[in-house]
């Protein structure tokens, strides 16, 4: 945690079963004060697992045992998407929200909220998006790419914790049997 407090990191690659605390602890921790992007690593695959890590702030979950190809293929996407973002430096303003599509950060009501890797790039789709009804598998596309083994829960999941982040503001709507539309307008 002190060394990626000093940055100069593009990354985190987290074991799950660390010896003093384990990794969905570290995970948490991270999300309090970064936004980098994580992929948790495990010999625990279970289903339930999964969801625990993508819930906490992970961006991707990989269970051994596991292709050493696959690990940097996933990074690679991962970093990929990270430096398109940083490259398109951008202010997306809807009323009281504000998203610096730049530095990723996102303000609501002058109050910085803070986001994981995952619920950021959800947020600045669907705002990119503003009007368009998107499906589970437009944004599982959108935020990890048709190789990615990732479950349409997992978007149900990401819009719920973003939604409670972005309390009281009501600017994602469910469209029953369609997907999810970004209701705010530009300001």
């Amino acid at each position: 945690m002190k060394r990626l407090e000093k940055g100069g990191y593009a990354l985190v690659i987290l074991y799950v079963m660390l010896p003093e605390r384990d990794g969905f602890e570290v995970c948490k921790l991270i999300r309090k004060t970064s936004q980098i992007p994580i992929i948790m690593l495990t010999a625990r695959g279970d289903v339930m697992d999964r969801v625990v890590g993508l819930e906490l702030g992970a961006d991707d979950y990989l269970p051994k045992p596991f292709e050493p190809r696959e690990l940097v293929a996933r990074i690679q996407s991962i970093l990929k998407r990270s430096a398109h973002q940083t490259h398109q430096p951008h202010k997306l303003c809807f009323g009281e929200l504000e998203i610096d599509t730049g530095m990723k950060r996102v303000v609501l009501n002058n109050q910085e909220i803070h986001l994981s890797t995952m619920e950021y790039q959800l947020l600045e789709f669907l705002a990119q998006n503003a009007g368009i009804t998107k499906s589970r598998d437009d944004i599982l596309n959108a935020l990890k790419g048709v190789e990615t083994e990732l479950f349409s829960r997992s978007v149900d999941i990401a819009v719920s914790r973003l939604r409670q982040k972005l309390k009281p503001l009501e600017i994602i709507k469910t469209i029953r049997g369609s997907g999810y539309l970004f209701v705010g307008n530009l300001s």
